[in-house]
């Protein structure tokens, strides 16, 4: 009888750790990711353009309050939008990619662990997600970076492109297909960094509240870890991200290579590379914030097919 007891005790035991295993493998919908970016996106734009023209400047001549002004006062209100179908196309592109395969990576890893993924995979996930996220993305933010910066240039000089798909088809066919991919590889490490910050920094500081701190999955431990993620990223980005703005924004043969852009930007002191830096925090934290509240949301509305 005891050995009877026992044989049940660790079959109902095998039986439990096989149903919470298995909750733990259902992976969310990939495509979510990408839909909460997106419209993320489309209340963070503003920031993001006045990002750009700051990035843009080799020495500062106008801060942030007085670049507002100046967009509004010469342009109007809904220059302010200007670029706004490239930022979406690039967050359902760029976004789509990263939390889509990182979805697809963490659904495996969690087929081969019982308890919490450990941070060193989630980063390692993030970055084969970011590097694919960073090339599917960089032909949508290349046009994303020249429609923001037009409104800097003088009228006869602004490429003018209608929408994100004429800015693809007018590159492509007045400067070739390879000019999509201009900065490529400070996208693809501006992407990875990125994709660490917001996915796997908001998993493991939504864990540690969860389960160390006894928090509750609300929609405030949401808001608290995606704002830990958005300054995070912000600090690692910034630096790729004015260099990459810089080769996007570029006319052909500006830079060299990455290196020129590098040495070109050091001119201005180390803090060169943290131009925009207010706006850029500005902009990436509410859209991690506003991101990561709609991705939690979309998946309770959504939940995985199998659940």
């Amino acid at each position: 009888c005891a050995s009877l007891s026992r044989f049940q005790l660790t079959a109902i035991h095998k039986a439990c750790v096989m149903a919470v295993k298995g909750k733990k493998q259902v992976a969310q919908r990939w495509y979510l990711g990408g839909i909460a970016s997106a419209g993320a996106a489309c209340g963070t734009h503003p920031l993001d353009l006045l990002k750009v023209h700051l990035q843009t400047q080799q020495v500062v001549k106008r801060g942030f309050v007085h670049m507002i002004s100046d967009v509004v006062k010469h342009d109007g209100v809904l220059a302010l939008y200007n670029g706004l179908t490239a930022s979406v196309l690039r967050q359902l592109t760029y976004s789509g990619a990263r939390y889509g395969v990182y979805e697809v990576l963490k659904g495996h890893a969690l087929t081969n662990t019982d308890g919490p993924i450990p941070l060193y995979l989630k980063i390692f996930m993030s970055t084969i997600a970011g590097t694919i996220g960073g090339i599917v993305g960089c032909p949508p933010d290349v046009i994303n970076v020249r429609m923001q910066a037009d409104l800097r240039l003088p009228v006869e000089g602004r490429r003018n492109y209608r929408h994100a798909l004429d800015g693809l088809w007018r590159v492509s066919r007045e400067e070739g297909v390879t000019v999509l991919w201009s900065g490529g590889s400070a996208v693809v490490a501006r992407s990875i960094m990125m994709t660490i910050a917001q996915i796997a920094v908001y998993e493991q500081v939504k864990q540690v509240f969860l389960n160390r701190w006894k928090f509750k999955d609300t929609i405030y431990t949401h808001f608290l870890s995606s704002f830990v993620a958005g300054v995070v990223a912000t600090i690692l980005t910034q630096p790729v991200d004015v260099l990459k703005t810089r080769l996007m924004n570029a006319q052909p043969g500006r830079y060299k290579n990455v290196i020129a852009c590098v040495v070109h930007t050091a001119k201005a002191g180390p803090l060169g590379f943290y131009k925009g830096f207010v706006p850029a925090c500005i902009r990436l934290t509410p859209h991690t914030i506003l991101t990561w509240l709609l991705l939690e949301q979309l998946r309770k509305l959504f939940p995985p097919p199998n659940i």
